[in-house]
C-alpha cells in the first residue's frame, strides 16, 4: 500500500492578517536548515531537538486533516483571504504543501481558495530534477510566493544564516520568469542590513528587485528581540543581544529605498 503524505506541523493560526492578502489561516511547518541569527521561531528548526527543552510539540498530520481544520474559517476569507503555509521552511515539505493546496483549490468544499507560500527559499535547487518537478507541481497550485530575502550580499548572507543566497536569488528570478506573483520581505537589522550611514546593501537589494517582473509588494520587517526568551529556553546562544531595534527614521529610510 502506498504511504500517504503527511507533514510535520509546528502550529496553526486561524486569523492571520500579515502573511498574505486578507484574513488567512496560517500553517507553520516544522523544520528549517537556516540558522538566522535573529530568528524569532527557533523552535521550528528541527523535528526533534535532542538535549534542549521543546517549546511546543510538533505533530504529524495528513493534508486532509489540516484542510478540514482550515476550511471552518472560510467565511472570513473574503477580499482575497485564504491559506498561507509558512515555517520553518515549507519547501522542505513540498509534497505536503502541494496536496494541501490542491484540496484548497479543488477538494471537498474547496472553491479555488487563494494559496500563499511564505518561504526563505533555501532548499531551492535548480540542478536537482526531482526537486524541480516537485516545485513545479507546487507552483501550479500556488497563487502567491512571499519570499524572505535575508541579505543581498552572499558573504554577509552566509554569516547571518549559515547558507548561501545564490540559489535563493535564482529562485526569485525563476518565479519572475514563470510569471508567479511575488511579495519580497527583508528583515531590517542595524549593523547587518545597513551600518551607520551606509545603505549600499539596501540599494543593491532594490537593484535586484528591479530586475524581477512580478513583484507586487516589498515589505520591510523591523528587527525585534521578542524571540530571545525562546533562544534562552532552548539553551541556544543569541549573538544579537546587543543589537538595537531600528529607529522609526531608519525604518522610513529603508522603506524609501526598498518600497518605492
Amino acid at each position: 500500500m502506498e504511504k500517504r503524505i503527511t507533514g510535520w506541523i509546528n502550529s496553526t493560526e486561524s486569523f492571520g492578517a500579515v502573511d498574505g492578502p486578507g484574513v488567512r489561516f496560517i500553517v507553520f511547518l516544522q523544520g528549517c536548515r537556516m540558522r538566522c541569527r535573529y530568528c524569532h521561531n527557533p523552535e521550528t528548526w528541527g523535528i526533534a531537538q535532542t538535549g534542549t527543552k521543546m517549546l511546543s510539540a510538533p505533530y504529524e498530520a495528513f493534508p486532509e486533516e489540516i484542510w478540514e481544520k482550515a476550511r471552518r474559517y472560510r467565511s472570513y476569507w473574503k477580499n482575497g483571504g485564504g491559506i498561507t503555509v509558512s515555517g520553518g521552511e515549507p519547501l522542505l515539505q513540498t509534497e505536503f504543501v502541494t496536496e494541501l493546496f490542491k484540496l484548497a483549490k479543488t477538494g471537498p468544499a474547496g472553491a479555488s481558495v487563494h494559496c500563499a507560500l511564505d518561504t526563505a527559499g533555501e532548499p531551492f535547487d535548480p540542478g536537482d530534477n526531482d526537486f524541480m518537478q516537485r516545485f513545479g507541481a507546487l507552483m501550479e497550485v500556488t497563487d502567491l510566493v512571499i519570499l524572505d530575502i535575508k541579505h543581498i550580499d552572499e558573504e554577509k548572507h552566509c554569516a547571518l544564516t549559515g547558507h548561501t543566497n545564490a540559489n535563493i536569488l535564482a529562485m526569485a528570478e525563476y518565479l519572475s520568469d514563470l510569471g508567479k506573483p511575488l511579495w519580497i520581505r527583508h528583515v531590517l537589522v542595524p549593523g547587518i542590513s545597513f551600518s551607520g550611514e551606509d545603505r549600499s546593501d539596501l540599494y543593491r537589494l532594490r537593484e535586484f528587485i528591479d530586475t524581477l517582473h512580478t513583484v507586487e509588494r516589498v515589505e520591510v520587517l523591523p528587527y525585534h528581540r521578542m524571540g530571545i526568551p525562546k533562544w534562552e529556553k532552548l539553551g541556544i546562544p543569541y549573538s544579537l543581544a546587543e543589537t538595537p531595534v531600528p529607529t522609526g527614521e531608519e525604518i522610513q529610510r529603508a522603506e524609501s529605498i526598498l518600497c518605492r
